[in-house]
């Protein structure tokens, strides 16, 4: 059990202490991206590295205190045809439903 731990306190020191030593360079024999075409200066790797505004939005947790109604809406209007159901393609003439089973006959 002892070695256990004494392997697992290790284990930690040796992982925590390999990071970053030194600015970031591109590797040998090879160079930064070219500059955009729309910006001043070519971005260091830092600039790089660093994510966009859009990549990470603030988040809005405002959470609502108490119950409260909501305003009036003008926009939030009934359709136009008042709910009615929309009329039959053109050409088309309707058959009334029947209940029965087969063909229907003229009494």
């Amino acid at each position: 059990m002892t070695r256990a731990r004494i392997a697992l306190i290790a284990a930690t020191a040796l992982l925590g202490s390999c990071g970053k030593v030194g600015p970031i360079k591109p590797a040998a024999g090879q160079s930064l991206p070219v500059k955009p075409l729309m910006a001043r200066s070519t971005p260091t790797p830092d600039q790089l590295l660093e994510p966009p505004t859009y990549a990470r939005p603030e988040r809005v947790d405002e959470l609502m205190k108490r119950s409260e109604p909501r305003q009036a809406d003008t926009f939030d209007l009934p359709p136009p045809s008042g709910g009615a159901a929309p009329a039959l393609p053109a050409g088309s003439d309707p058959q009334p439903a029947s209940d029965e089973t087969g063909p229907v006959t003229p009494p």
